[in-house]
């Protein structure tokens, strides 16, 4: 079994109401991002070469510290964690970025929205430490707010700072 095959497997454990004969995975296609609703529960298969990431994972907030533990007991390394705004879904979401590459190349984008007004995330500092400044990076930015995070200060903005400049109602 390959370790996309692998991953998929084990993150289909989040989605304990789906039935075990069709699990949330869906095939690769053509779909564009602009004004598409978000999914919730989904694991989609990429094109590597168009994507850049060989799965795209969609999940509820709270689904987060799981989700980590198993892309940590799988062997990935977290690459990065970001934001998206989408003013006009009133939504922020966050990208986690997962990668392996020591035998097989296997990159994994695990998302989650968020209101703009509530923007809430658990953090998942606990799992991999390195997350501690990719949150905190987050928070400047996007104004993310990660729940349980152990020192949630300014990374880039001055301390004083209370505005996130990648918000796209952002205005210097």
């Amino acid at each position: 079994m390959s370790i996309q095959e692998t991953t998929k497997a084990a993150l289909c454990r989040l989605f304990p109401d789906q039935e075990p004969d069709s699990p949330p995975i869906e095939p690769a296609g053509e779909e564009t991002e602009a004004n598409q609703a978000p999914r919730r529960n989904t694991i989609v298969d990429q094109d590597y070469a168009t994507r850049g990431f060989h799965l795209d994972v969609q999940l509820a907030p709270e689904q987060l510290p799981e989700a980590a533990r198993i892309m940590f007991d799988l062997g990935y390394f977290l690459e990065a964690i970001t934001g998206v705004d989408w003013p006009t879904d009133d939504q922020l979401e966050a990208v986690y970025d997962f990668s392996r590459y020591d035998f097989e190349l296997c990159r994994v984008a695990i998302k989650t929205r968020v209101a703009r007004n509530q923007p809430h995330l658990p953090t998942i500092t606990s799992v991999y430490t390195g997350a501690n400044w990719h949150e905190r990076e987050a928070h400047d930015f996007f104004g993310i707010v990660f729940d349980g995070h152990p020192h949630l200060i300014p990374l880039l903005l001055p301390e004083d700072a209370d505005f996130h400049p990648l918000l796209k109602d952002f205005h210097a």
